[in-house]
């Protein structure tokens, strides 16, 4: 299932617009664009946004090994979070490529954020790790009873991970996952750009007609 939505967002006053008709209303309209699927009685959605917004209970942050809040995601869920959040991330002191860790989530609108260690492109085996870094971040969800977890693509920023490619293991390991014994309700993955939106949609069409 496929919707779009439309939402009337009150602009504030120091946004500005050309657009007369916004100039008149006082509000802009966005159009959020979502895909939905039930597998095993469990929600598997797409969504086009920022990551850092969503209210699961758990983000996942597209970590390094180092567990550093640098730039992209981590940079994002940096800002906004506060500092709690790496200051556990040095606490745990890192982790290896395709695992998981947990730690607050700060300021942020999750209870929990999940560091989960992609692949960088060239390095070896990205396949495996991508799924691993997929299905221990599934796992440490459900060791930590939480109801429902957000994904970005992991590892497509300037780990140079295909996103094709990304959104194949990605989403087949997360449906793998729905269909056996989990306390999961819901999974999330939450694109940035309408782009990479529109590919995983095409991706989970083909994954859920098999």
């Amino acid at each position: 299932m496929c919707t779009r939505i439309l939402l009337s967002i009150p602009r504030g006053k120091d946004n500005l617009s050309t657009n007369f008709a916004e100039l008149v209303t006082g509000f802009e309209i966005k159009e959020v664009e979502t895909m939905k699927v039930t597998v095993e009685n469990r929600v598997l959605e797409l969504v086009e946004g920022d990551i850092t917004e969503m209210e699961t209970d758990a983000i996942v942050n597209a970590a390094n090994a180092q567990l550093i809040l640098g730039g992209g995601v981590a940079g994002a869920i940096r800002r906004k979070g506060g500092p709690k959040i790496q200051a556990e991330c040095n606490k745990i002191g890192g982790t290896f490529v395709g695992g998981a860790v947990i730690t607050t989530a700060g300021n942020l609108k999750a209870r929990y954020v999940i560091h989960a260690v992609g692949p960088r492109m060239g390095e070896g085996n990205e396949d495996e790790k991508l799924r691993n870094a997929t299905l221990n971040s599934l796992k440490l969800a459900d060791e930590n009873k939480l109801k429902s977890i957000s994904f970005p693509a992991i590892s497509t920023g300037i780990f140079g991970f295909p996103i094709q490619r990304c959104a194949e293991i990605m989403l087949s390991t997360a449906i793998a996952y729905l269909r056996g014994s989990t306390g999961l309700e819901k999974v999330v993955f939450c694109l940035f750009g309408h782009s990479d939106y529109l590919l995983f949609a095409g991706q989970l069409e083909q994954e859920t007609s098999k």
